[in-house]
């Protein structure tokens, strides 16, 4: 593999440790500000709840697709991003300037400049940065949201169904399709040359046979790893490697990365791959051995 070759498949595993840093520094922000996913992080129906809300918000976006709504499936996804940015932005600007009618302002600015900026000029770079500030206020809010127990649940339930939809009843393809087809900034784009412009070029027909200009991601691949990362910091007790994450959170960031080395293996095919099942069950083996490594030292 040459230098121009492997720079993407370097790409790819700096946005994940980039997110995952992200989402740990930005969950006592979270925390500060009372947002929060669930009320009880215990509980075990939480998981499913995630699912069912998944399962709803996917087939509404397959329908518009086969009927043509195209400005309609723009909208949904832009008003997601845009109320995703308010909690995002709120944590931090409320964290710096505290809950003042001119920090709420700042909020709404920040919040309507970013969507703005991301449906206006939908370049590459523009999407991957912030995809990664969404990312991480994403699986921030449900890191600290769920307790481990929830949380392992719905990492293998949601790398069993990312494995159905993709290889068995590929609507998650689809629905890919769908979404690069309107340059809908819900991505990471990863480009395979220097003066690629997602703009102008997009990435190509998905499947195998096809020669893309670039990479995806979906930004689930990065968000779910990340939440079993920020739970294991919040909710479990220990030291803490630089005062900053514990080991059960690094194991699943070493986890998280083994498991990315995996897909990106099988995604050199050239084929559309499935990325949870990989990433989630890396990130779980990971956590596993960091909280026995944790308990080990604990016990000595």
């Amino acid at each position: 593999m040459d230098k121009k070759s492997i720079i993407p498949f370097l790409a790819m595993p700096l946005l994940l440790i980039v997110v995952e840093i992200g989402a740990l520094a930005l969950s006592p922000l979270m925390q500060a500000a009372g947002i929060s996913a669930f009320e009880d992080p215990t509980s075990v129906a939480n998981p499913f709840i995630f699912i069912v809300i998944l399962l709803v918000f996917t087939g509404f976006l397959l329908l518009l697709i086969k009927f043509g709504f195209k400005r309609v499936i723009s909208f949904v996804i832009g008003a997601s991003i845009f109320f995703t940015f308010i909690y995002i932005f709120s944590a931090i600007v409320f964290a710096v300037v505290g809950t003042t009618d001119t920090a709420v302002l700042l909020v709404f600015a920040c919040s309507i400049g970013a969507t703005l900026l991301l449906f206006k000029y939908p370049e590459w770079y523009i999407i991957d940065v912030l995809g990664v500030l969404i990312a991480a206020g994403v699986a921030s809010i449900f890191g600290r949201s769920l307790d481990i127990l929830p949380v392992v649940i719905l990492l293998i339930i949601l790398a069993v169904y990312d494995a159905v939809s993709v290889y068995r009843t590929k609507h998650m393809i689809t629905l890919a399709e769908g979404v690069i087809d309107l340059k809908t900034p819900i991505l990471f784009v990863i480009p395979k040359k220097r003066n690629y412009s997602f703009i102008r070029e997009g990435i190509g027909k998905l499947g195998e046979g096809h020669e893309r200009a670039a990479f995806i991601m979906g930004m689930g691949d990065l968000i779910m790893p990340s939440i079993l990362v920020v739970s294991a910091n919040v909710f479990l007790k220990g030291p803490r490697i630089m005062g900053f994450v514990n080991l059960p959170a690094l194991g699943a960031i070493a986890g998280s990365l083994a498991g990315l080395a995996v897909l990106l293996y099988f995604v050199s095919s050239g084929k559309p791959q499935a990325g949870l099942p990989p990433l989630n069950g890396g990130t779980l083996i990971g956590f596993a051995l960091g909280l026995g490594l944790l308990r080990l030292l604990t016990f000595l």
